[in-house]
């Protein structure tokens, strides 16, 4: 099949949730895509976005791995990436000293490394080309101490902070860096982190395509940062002038095992 002349976008984690509606985003607005997830979902989710309009490949690998990252680029095959919308991630719940050592490992992986990886390499390329978009997905979630979510609040504070440092870093390359920080959205997330016994797991949350958009709009502006949703903004703002004591007690009992039943 001839390749179309329409930019191309590169979104992780784009089977479900946030990542998926990113994606719609994308091919809604003209870009073809490249999309990879660590499930065999993605194959559908790709189907859906060619039903938009889009040339789609799809990547099943897991992206906590290096070998994975390499898959993925890959699948790019030499084509100019116009965005990369870097969303894979994992969370985990329950207190840190009870979670299983090679599922913490996985969260900071998929979170961390894998990301760090795929952002450079892609990002090498957008800076010799000096074109291109980053939308880093972090989290309000990186502004509080994640009592019976240590490991992930602390994979997106690692985030929130080296985007900035990124966007910083390359401001006269002529590629924007982006930091999408959602806080609560209703996706598997809650699930797959076994958190559905939690008031937060229970709790109503913001609609993925909702903090999408706003993520895309921010993305194609050359945005350094938005927070989705005015509930979550006065959280981050409050959050600033908090003691981190009570923030985490705070947290508490948001997140902790069994809390949906207090």
């Amino acid at each position: 099949m001839a390749r179309s002349i329409r930019p191309l976008a590169v979104v992780t984690g784009a089977s479900t949730g946030i990542g998926y509606e990113l994606a719609k985003c994308c091919a809604r607005e003209g870009f073809d895509l490249v999309v990879a997830a660590d499930e065999a979902a993605i194959a559908s989710a790709a189907t859906d976005f060619r039903g938009l309009g889009a040339q789609v490949d799809a990547v099943e690998a897991d992206l906590s791995t290096p070998e994975g990252v390499d898959k993925l680029y890959a699948a790019i095959g030499g084509r100019p990436v116009e965005a990369l919308l870097a969303n894979a991630g994992r969370g985990l719940g329950k207190g840190f000293l009870d979670q299983d050592f090679d599922d913490v490992m996985h969260v900071v992986n998929t979170n961390i490394t894998g990301t760090l990886y795929l952002l450079q390499k892609v990002g090498r390329d957008m800076r010799a080309r000096r074109q291109g978009r980053i939308l880093i997905v972090g989290s309000i979630a990186g502004f509080l101490p994640g009592t019976y979510q240590a490991v992930y609040n602390g994979t997106k504070a690692f985030l929130d902070s080296f985007s900035f440092a990124l966007r910083a870093e390359i401001a006269e390359s002529g590629v924007s860096v982006t930091c999408l920080m959602p806080g609560a959205t209703e996706t598997e997330f809650f699930e797959r982190a076994d958190m559905l016994d939690t008031k937060i797991g229970q709790s109503k949350k913001q609609d993925p395509a909702e903090v999408a958009a706003t993520g895309f709009k921010a993305m194609m502006k050359g945005e350094g940062d938005v927070v989705s949703g005015w509930q979550n903004k006065l959280q981050s703002a409050i959050a600033l002038i908090t003691p981190s004591s009570m923030l985490a007690e705070a947290h508490r009992k948001q997140a902790e095992p069994g809390s949906a039943k207090h």
